[in-house]
């Protein structure tokens, strides 16, 4: 369910949020409450709490009335977007929280002030409009259907943000599906209807079609599951563009749909929550989505790599050497590095299709998890000029990254007496490092930006999302393909 945006370009009076349950009323940082509606109500609310109008911009104040509920706060529009959208999230959350059908933005100031700040509340408003699926019994929470606005209107209506959160929904949902429901072969189906939905063309390469084609990377984590359902979907969405001037761009996606960590079996504590080990997958297609309903003016080609890193008398093993579909030799050293295997044979069929630049997406190592927290995620780039797009991405979407190296020099740590090159190694320091360095062996030096999804999980929401489960990357990618 979408939500329906009216924008009207008059400012809302007491009159006109009295006539809904909620509404959220929006200044800019240092305003005075002169022309706010409800200015007495308020002032009192202030006084009894010993504050000054002022400290609205740190502390949003909630006032029941008699229609319902109304927030009062200030926003730091020279603030960064990730500042912008905390602040909204926090002044959002006891309107959203009661799950309301209809909700109203009142925007007061210079316009400059009321075109950011409506951008961001619309974003903000739309992306925790749905509650996650869940398998709870009982009558479910509302979504919210009907967002308004007052005080400004914005040319193209806000597509962009609304874009932008259906593509977010979509990958928390699918990345909140317990590994029962999302199997690789379920998921394969969830895709093909995507596909349908957004006018996709699909392309799949199965388990025994792999094998044949020598991907032996990829493979080596499938065989573990008896179900042989595992494999690369290949998405592509093409916007129009005058012939010859249309940008390729590949987006490639991790989706182990559940990680027992193979024959090196994985604590019940960390294996606990790996049914959301397939979150770049979902990212991918969240990209994708938003990419669609805005009808850019490229080509996306989606890969994601779908697979469950089973615990088997087949499942592969430490020692074995297998060879990828470029031909490189790989010797095993631990079995919970499923990921990069997967991904470098992925990475090879996106790179041998030649696109301008390739950005891949995985909940990859928890080295980057101890350096970064879940707070930010961490990007590696092999170009300077596409690493600073990924950061300018990050500024513009507010979902920010920390770059970090990946030089030559780290090589040596993966050299291997018996293959090419080593899985990984067990030592465990600047796994995040080595295992970029891994990957760069199968993206044939084609321009590229690997991300490691630190933050796709953060207790108590991150940015503008409400939920633990993040949507991280979805906003970072639209702006970034956008950018190229």
């Amino acid at each position: 369910m979408s939500v329906q945006l009216l924008e009207k370009k008059t400012e809302a009076n007491l009159k006109t949020l009295d006539a809904v349950s909620h509404a959220l009323v929006l200044m800019p940082k240092g305003k005075t409450l002169a022309d706010v509606p409800g200015k007495p109500a308020l002032a009192a609310l202030l006084k009894r709490k010993d504050m000054k109008a002022e400290e609205l911009a740190k502390t949003p104040l909630a006032l029941e009335t008699g229609a319902g509920l109304r927030v009062y706060a200030m926003l730091d529009v020279a603030a960064d977007t990730y500042s912008r959208h905390a602040q909204l999230r926090q002044a959002l959350a006891p309107l959203l929280n009661e799950h309301p059908a209809e909700l109203q933005l009142a925007l007061y100031g210079a316009d400059a002030f009321k075109q950011t700040a409506a951008s961001d509340a619309v974003y903000c408003a739309a992306v925790n409009a749905q509650p996650l699926p869940t398998q709870k019994s009982g009558k479910l929470p509302g979504a919210l259907q009907r967002l308004t606005v007052h005080g400004v209107t914005a040319r193209g209506g806000h597509a962009r943000e609304l874009a932008v959160a259906e593509g977010n929904t979509l990958t928390r949902a699918l990345t909140s599906l317990p590994p029962n429901q999302l199997t690789p072969g379920a998921y394969r189906k969830r895709i093909a209807r995507l596909a349908k939905d957004y006018g996709w063309k699909l392309e799949e390469f199965g388990f025994d079609r792999l094998k044949k084609m020598g991907a032996g990377a990829f493979c080596a984590v499938a065989q573990g599951s008896p179900a042989k359902d595992a494999a690369i979907v290949h998405l592509t969405y093409k916007g129009q563009v005058a012939k010859g001037k249309g940008r390729k761009i590949a987006l490639v996606g991790k989706g182990i749909c559940f990680d027992t960590g193979g024959h090196n079996l994985k604590p019940a504590k960390y294996m606990h929550g790996m049914h959301e080990d397939m979150n770049g997958s979902a990212v991918v297609l969240g990209i994708l989505a938003a990419a669609s309903r805005l009808k850019l003016p490229l080509q996306i080609d989606g890969w994601v790599a779908l697979a469950e890193n089973h615990i088997s008398p087949q499942a592969y093993r430490q020692n074995e050497i297998v060879r990828s579909l470029n031909g490189t030799t790989i010797e095993i050293v631990h079995t919970d590095a499923e990921g990069r295997m997967v991904l470098a044979d992925t990475l090879t069929l996106a790179a041998r299709a030649k696109p301008d630049a390739i950005a891949d997406f995985a909940t990859l190592t928890g080295s980057m998890h101890y350096a970064l927290g879940d707070r930010y995620s961490g990007i590696f780039s092999n170009r300077e000029n596409v690493a600073e797009a990924a950061l300018k991405a990050a500024q513009q979407s507010g979902e920010r990254v920390c770059r970090f190296p990946m030089d030559a020099d780290y090589d040596p740590q993966l050299d291997s007496k018996v293959a090419d090159v080593l899985q990984c190694t067990l030592e465990g320091a600047a796994d995040h490092i080595l295992a970029t360095r891994f990957l760069s062996r199968f993206i044939d030096d084609t321009p590229w930006v690997h991300m490691d999804l630190s933050a796709s999980t953060c207790k108590g929401g991150l940015g503008a999302v409400m939920t633990d489960l993040t949507g991280f990357g979805v906003g970072w990618g639209l702006s970034f393909v956008e950018s190229l």
